[in-house]
């Protein structure tokens, strides 16, 4: 008894030891960021949350939000959240000891010759010598795995940074589907505008055709130019149902993206509206905010937490292992004198392994490696979304001009236009001048209707960059249990 007592005194003071290296947080520097951005005027958390508003569409926001209830990826995302916190639970259940009762009963009877049948808690018999009656048994049975090196709390700690870590991959898949819903958003728009400008261009050229008929049937022009405007209304023409098939597209990608048929937003999206325009400035913030706020910047963090964690955890089977297992039963012939008499036992064993031809060494510079490629794989998140923002800082600042400049080619063309159109109608230039300023009016505003989307597009390429549409302040979790259906669905 004194050796035991001795030997768990022992097990409680290596206890407190845990083997392989203490996660540390990486400050920006180390990760290459630099102090700050040109641009600092940031939008404020609650405009990044739901950023969709500030384009003041309800249309758009509405499908937004009902992606981000019903998106099959997520749903996905988010059962593979469910998994990790499972997989925490059960890690931290290593924590506690291990207890299983046992019951049994068996009967025995007198047969002829002085045997006796017992009747078996299996169902089996047997032939004993001796007289009949009943056996009633209970039994108690604990184990408790002592990570002397701690390599259970070392195992919590990675469940834990992979539990958190699929919260923000969940949260990097819902930004994903938001921005995925709104750039469809736009180009459907974008199609609807392109769609009217080809149609308005085919009512103009079909007034010139006719006027082309008039010019040939009174000999004032050869049949040239009647042909010439056959051969641009067909141009002209030929490019609606492209267009139609790329509205098709956008919004049947859009109703997947919602968790619905493809065809089933036509009906919403019928009524044509305008490209939606956001703000017209939105500032990128300092780089330490972006961090915080994109999620998988965040879930490349608690990779590295995990894998920091895997090298303690294979570490420690270079050291020695603890087991403690105890039992009390108790047998008796009646259940009133099942406590008369009890019986236990406690056991403790300590292994150690000796020779395993460098297997365990080389894992534990496996776990290593892994976590170097962990610690790579974070700077080049934390590159990439520098490179997201700056790109759609760039792409925003770009569209915007583009859109400027096209607005005043606009007017120009449309005046132009209207001048060879009046000059032709009274023979004053020919139609090729017409047909070429006609194009040129067609070009210019599909041009302008690109600019406005690109920059919409833009807009939410930065609002996303930013890491917006998702509450950074806390981080994702699973669903309770009790809320979870066995299909999955809350």
């Amino acid at each position: 008894m004194t050796r035991l007592r001795a030997s768990l005194l022992l097990a409680a003071a290596l206890g407190g030891c845990t083997v392989g290296p203490d996660y540390r947080p990486r400050t920006a520097a180390e990760l290459g960021v630099p102090d700050a951005y040109s641009v600092t005027a940031a939008p404020t958390s609650a405009d990044l949350t739901q950023w969709w508003r500030s384009f003041d569409d309800p249309v758009l926001g509405q499908l937004v939000e009902q992606a981000a209830a019903s998106n099959l990826d997520l749903a996905q995302a988010t059962a593979r959240l469910r998994q990790a916190r499972e997989a925490l639970v059960q890690s931290r259940a290593s924590l506690l000891p291990t207890l299983n009762g046992s019951g049994g009963f068996s009967r025995s009877e007198t047969l002829r010759g002085g045997q006796t049948l017992i009747t078996l808690p299996d169902g089996t018999t047997q032939s004993i010598g001796g007289g009949g009656g009943s056996n009633f048994s209970l039994g108690l049975d604990a184990q408790y795995q002592l990570g002397l090196f701690g390599e259970v709390r070392r195992t919590v700690e990675a469940s834990q940074a992979q539990y958190e870590a699929s919260g923000f991959d969940q949260a990097t898949v819902l930004l994903s589907v938001e921005a995925e819903v709104a750039r469809n958003y736009v180009l459907a728009r974008l199609y609807q505008l392109q769609l009217a400008n080809a149609r308005d261009s085919l009512a103009l050229q079909d007034d010139n055709l006719e006027i082309a008929g008039f010019r040939v049937q009174a000999g004032l022009v050869s049949s040239l130019d009647q042909e010439q405007a056959r051969v641009q209304r067909a141009q002209t023409a030929a490019s609606v149902p492209l267009i139609e098939q790329q509205y098709n597209a956008a919004v049947s990608r859009i109703g997947v993206l919602t968790g619905q048929a493809p065809g089933a937003l036509k009906p919403l999206l019928a009524t044509v509206r305008p490209i939606p325009r956001g703000p017209a400035t939105a500032g990128v913030g300092f780089p330490a905010d972006v961090l915080r706020q994109r999620p998988d910047v965040r879930a490349a963090e608690r990779n590295l937490a995990a894998a920091t964690a895997q090298i303690g955890i294979v570490k420690a089977q270079l050291y020695p292992a603890l087991a403690i297992s105890g039992s009390i039963d108790t047998r008796a012939g009646a259940v009133g004198n099942l406590f008369d008499t009890v019986t236990g036992g406690l056991f403790a064993g300590l292994t150690q392994a000796i020779f395993n031809g460098g297997r365990l060494r080389s894992q534990v510079r496996g776990a290593e490696a892994t976590a170097d490629a962990a610690l790579a794989a974070y700077k080049q998140t934390v590159l990439v979304a520098l490179e997201d923002v700056e790109n759609a800082v760039v792409a925003l600042q770009t569209a915007q001009a583009r859109e400027r400049e096209f607005t005043v080619a606009l007017e120009a063309a449309n005046n132009s236009a209207l001048l060879s159109r009046s000059q032709y109608r009274t023979g004053l230039t020919d139609f090729t001048t017409l047909s070429q300023q006609e194009a040129a009016l067609l070009s210019a505003r599909n041009s302008a209707a690109q600019a406005r989307a690109d920059q919409a597009t833009a807009l939410v390429q930065l609002y996303t960059a930013l890491g917006g549409g998702w509450d950074s302040s806390a981080a994702p979790t699973a669903p309770s249990p009790q809320n979870t259906r066995q299909d999955g669905t809350r």
